[in-house]
C-alpha cells in the first residue's frame, strides 16, 4: 500500500488545522507512522501568515513548535495528493465537497469522526482565550490519535 498522506482543512488555516497537523505529526511519530502532513484553509485571507499567536502558545505548551508553519488555501491538486483529507466542521467538509475534483483520490472526513464524535465539528477558538485553544488541541489530539490508530493498521 502507498504511503498515506493526511492534509488538515479549516477556514483560515491560522487556528485549528495547523494544531490538528501538529497533534497528528506528534503521534505519527511516538507511534512510527510514515505519513506526509500538511495543513491548508479554504480561504484565502491568511496565505503566507504564521499560526496565530494563541495556537503557538497551545502547541508549544504541548510540546510542539508551529512557528514556522505558514497558512496556504486549497487546491485542487490536495485532492489528487493527499489520501486523506480532514476538514475541522462541516462548513468546511461541504466547501471541500464543493471543490472536489472528478479525479480526486481523497477521502474527505470530518476531524472529530477520528475520536468517535461523528458529525461533530472542531469548535473555533479564534474568538475565544486561552482556554478555547485548550479544549481545540484536546480535540484535535484525541482525534489525531485515532486517525494514526487507523492509518497504522491499514500501512
Amino acid at each position: 500500500m502507498s504511503r498515506p498522506s493526511v492534509l488538515f482543512v479549516c477556514l483560515g488555516n491560522i487556528c485549528r488545522s495547523p494544531l490538528a497537523e501538529a497533534a497528528f505529526r506528534a503521534e505519527a511519530m511516538r507511534i512510527g507512522l510514515e505519513v506526509k502532513v500538511d495543513s491548508a484553509g479554504t480561504g484565502d485571507w491568511h496565505v503566507g501568515q504564521p499560526p496565530d499567536r494563541r495556537a503557538q502558545a497551545t502547541a508549544l505548551r504541548n510540546g510542539v513548535d508551529i512557528s514556522g508553519y505558514r497558512g496556504r488555501q486549497v487546491t485542487p491538486e490536495d485532492f489528487r495528493r493527499f489520501t486523506h483529507i480532514v476538514a475541522q466542521d462541516r462548513d468546511n467538509l461541504s466547501n471541500l465537497m464543493r471543490m472536489r475534483p472528478r479525479d480526486a483520490i481523497a477521502e474527505l472526513s470530518l476531524m472529530l469522526e477520528h475520536a468517535g464524535r461523528p458529525g461533530e465539528s472542531v469548535a473555533d477558538p479564534y474568538y475565544g482565550d486561552e482556554e478555547d485553544f485548550d479544549v481545540t488541541w484536546w480535540d484535535v489530539t484525541r482525534a489525531a490519535e485515532g486517525l494514526a490508530r487507523r492509518l497504522s493498521i491499514r500501512d
